[in-house]
């Protein structure tokens, strides 16, 4: 899960920058998109911080997974000593 949850942050921090760069070109160039640089800034935050909380929740999801997969094997390790 947490590779899809790296993948999903990748995207958006693709978007995220695709979006901070259509701020800065003028607005002669991109005719048909909306030319308010602030509307491109603040979608490019949003996806940024969301890029970010998607990338925090797929790291603490790969820890928490490998303290459980460890403490499986210390479980399977002691009942096998003891027997």
């Amino acid at each position: 899960m947490s590779r899809t949850l790296y993948v999903l942050a990748a995207t958006l921090l693709l978007f995220a920058l695709l979006s901070a760069t259509i701020s800065f070109v003028p607005s002669s160039i991109n005719s048909g998109l909306p030319a308010n640089a602030s509307l491109w800034r603040t979608g490019s935050l949003f996806l940024l911080l969301a890029s970010l909380a998607a990338a925090l929740i797929g790291v603490l999801s790969h820890l928490f997974e490998q303290v459980d997969r460890r403490s499986e094997e210390a479980r399977r390790k002691s009942r096998s000593e003891k027997h």
